[in-house]
């Protein structure tokens, strides 16, 4: 048969042969220690102060877009985003001036949907790390709406879509604001979501067109209750959407190296999936391969759309919808509205603490390697991976799976070095490099590209 040209992403245990290194045995991926800081951070997360939160959100009557002009302080959408802005500031008071909050504010011309131009105002905390070069946003949206999305004058409480949301923003905010990371974190609470994710693509293109690099996009949408419309309960499961191939993906090249399970976001998925039990044994990240659910929509697909293909989504593992985009009223015995009674805190506790977990270890970790690439010789029984070298890392691990498994299952260590060749097939398995640093932090794995020589 005749050989083909074609990429790769591997996962591998870590052994080598031709560059000075001793080959080591296979080992299947093991859970690594929590790290004591995250750890504490992770446990400073507190069920009634995420309560509080959503109340407070509630009280504005309405966070509708469209009630930008009759917003006071206490009512409306602006009012709600004074709040949250207040919210942040106090927050950043104990970061020594390392976190700055500002206003994301600009016109959004009428739609065809919409009844007229409204002004859209996001709010954004940014926590300055202490190395250049890396960027992680955790999100959610502050507006909401009712049964009518353009209705600014009724009654929207929007506890769950997405009060939740904010709250785990802020309370993420407040446990990490005093902890250095190497990385910068921005927590960013959208305007415009419910209309067509406006305030998230204005932010995302911005940060676009200026050329940052954010490594990796942690939306929270919805992630406050446990039990669904169908009276389905998993008070230990959240799930995580991520998306396959990233936008303008060569779909023929995808094809002939079996990548589409391997996009940035379902390394971010996966990621998050090994870091979370970690710290939270008893909660576990359903990994959705889905870039949302059908007929909705979300603030990662922004970031996506600009360019930054790491963006997942957090939302619960049963969904209500008579709570959600509805007038509040009882028919037929049924109560409607997204109203604060089916928050549950510790539901919403831990779904913040996921977000925790993963977001400082993203952030205090090394940066992922770059540059990751399979060297094409010749026909074989093994794999050489080669990359460029990433701050912070002390050795590098290659992981591997089995071309139609979810997780990675395999791992070893091999060193500080830039290129390695481990004895698996890249024809049977996918494999991939991740950076691995003194405290034992791991980065997400990254695909190689593959490279004819």
């Amino acid at each position: 048969m005749r050989p083909q040209r074609f990429f790769v992403f591997l996962a591998v245990p870590l052994g080598v042969a031709a560059f000075g290194i001793t080959p080591v045995t296979v080992l299947p991926q093991t859970p690594p220690a929590p790290y004591a800081p995250i750890a504490a951070m992770v446990d400073g997360v507190k069920a009634d102060r995420l309560q509080a939160t959503v109340a407070a959100l509630v009280a504005f009557g309405t966070r509708n877009d469209f009630s930008e002009k009759s917003s006071t302080a206490r009512y409306g959408v602006f009012g709600a985003r004074d709040w949250i802005l207040s919210q942040f500031r106090s927050i950043a008071t104990i970061t020594g001036g390392r976190m700055t909050v500002a206003l994301d504010t600009y016109l959004q011309p009428k739609t065809r949907r919409t009844p007229r131009a409204v002004l859209e105002s996001s709010v954004i905390a940014t926590l300055r790390g202490d190395a250049a070069g890396r960027t992680y946003v955790m999100s959610s949206h502050f507006d909401d709406c009712d049964g009518d999305c353009t209705d600014g004058a009724g009654a929207a409480p929007g506890a769950d879509d997405n009060g939740s949301g904010v709250a785990a923003v802020l309370e993420a905010a407040r446990v990490m604001a005093a902890t250095h990371f190497r990385g910068t974190i921005v927590f960013a609470c959208f305007d415009g979501e419910e209309l067509g994710l406006w305030g998230s693509s204005h932010y995302a293109g911005e940060r676009a067109a200026g050329g940052t690099p954010v490594l990796a996009v942690l939306n929270n949408d919805i992630v406050g209750s446990a039990v669904g419309g169908d009276g389905q309960s998993e008070p230990n499961v959240i799930r995580v959407f991520s998306q396959a191939l990233p936008l303008h993906a060569d779909a023929q090249r995808v094809n002939l190296v079996g990548s589409e399970n391997d996009s940035p976001s379902r390394e971010l998925s996966r990621f998050i999936a090994e870091t979370v039990p970690v710290y939270l044994p008893a909660l576990s990240v359903r990994q959705i391969f889905r870039a949302d659910r059908f007929l909705r929509g979300g603030d990662q697909e922004s970031f996506q759309n600009a360019g930054y293909s790491a963006a997942i989504r957090f939302v619960e593992a049963h969904e209500n919808f008579a709570h959600q985009h509805q007038n509040v009223r009882v028919q037929n015995g049924t109560q409607y509205g997204d109203l604060p009674q089916y928050i549950d805190a510790e539901y919403l506790r831990r779904a913040t603490q996921a977000n925790v977990a993963a977001l400082a270890t993203l952030a205090l970790g090394p940066a992922p390697p770059h540059s990751v690439q399979m060297a094409l010789k010749r026909l074989g029984y093994d794999s050489t991976l080669r990359w460029n070298a990433s701050a912070g890392a002390t050795s590098y691990e290659v992981v591997w799976r089995s071309t139609d498994a979810a997780q990675w299952q395999h791992v070893n260590n091999v060193g500080n070095v830039t290129q390695a060749t481990v004895p698996v097939s890249k024809d049977d398995y996918v494999l991939a490099v991740r950076s691995v640093d003194s405290n034992g932090l791991r980065s997400p794995a990254v695909y190689p590209v593959a490279v004819r020589e």
